[in-house]
C-alpha cells in the first residue's frame, strides 16, 4: 500500500473506533478465508464489524481514542471486532466461534474505557441478550402490579363473602 491509501485507512479506521460500544482484539494466525467469511458473517448479525490491518496502522488509528490503552498488545497478526450494537450478542458471537475453532485466539477487549481479558469477555457472553433481560424486567414489573391489584381487591371481596354469609345466615334462620 502507498502512504496516501494507508493514511486514508488509518483515517476510517479512527472514524470506527471513536464510537464503539466493544472492541476486541484477537489473533487469526492459521485460519483460512473460509472461516473468517463465516466469523464476519456471524458478527455482522449483531452490528460488528471484523477488520485486519497492520498493527502500526492499528495503532496511528487509535490515538484519540479509548482503544489506545490497548497499544502494547499490538503485536503479531490481530483481527480488530467492532461492536456498535449489542456487545453480549458480538462477544457470545466470538466466544462461541473461539471456541469451536482454535485459532481464533481472543487477547483483550476494551468496553467502556475498561480493559477487559478473555476470562471477562466469556463471562459477559454468558450473560442473557438485551431483549432477555428487558422481557424478564417486564414480567417482574407486570407481576408486582398484578400482586397489588389482587391485595387491593381481596378487601372488598373478603368484605362481600362476610355479607354472603350473613345473608345465608339470616335466611337459615328464617
Amino acid at each position: 500500500m502507498d502512504r496516501r491509501t494507508k493514511e486514508q485507512v488509518a483515517a476510517e479506521l479512527h472514524e470506527r473506533l471513536k464510537d464503539f460500544k466493544l472492541a476486541v482484539l484477537a489473533g487469526y494466525s492459521g485460519m483460512d478465508v473460509a472461516k473468517m467469511t463465516a466469523l464476519r458473517i456471524a458478527l455482522r448479525k449483531s452490528n460488528a464489524e471484523l477488520k485486519v490491518v497492520k498493527n502500526s496502522l492499528l495503532s496511528i488509528a487509535s490515538r484519540g481514542t479509548e482503544l489506545s490503552a490497548l497499544d502494547g498488545t499490538f503485536k503479531g497478526p490481530l483481527a480488530v471486532t467492532i461492536a456498535h450494537g449489542d456487545v453480549v450478542e458480538t462477544s457470545k458471537a466470538l466466544v462461541e466461534f473461539a471456541k469451536k475453532n482454535d485459532k481464533l485466539d481472543i487477547k483483550s477487549a476494551m468496553m467502556n474505557g475498561k480493559i477487559l481479558s478473555k476470562e471477562q469477555l466469556t463471562v459477559l457472553a454468558e450473560l442473557p441478550s438485551r431483549e432477555v433481560l428487558i422481557g424478564k424486567l417486564l414480567s417482574v414489573m407486570i407481576g408486582k402490579q398484578t400482586e397489588l391489584v389482587n391485595v387491593l381487591s381481596g378487601v372488598p371481596r373478603n368484605f362481600v363473602q362476610v355479607l354472603n354469609a350473613y345473608r345465608e345466615k339470616k335466611a337459615s334462620e328464617n
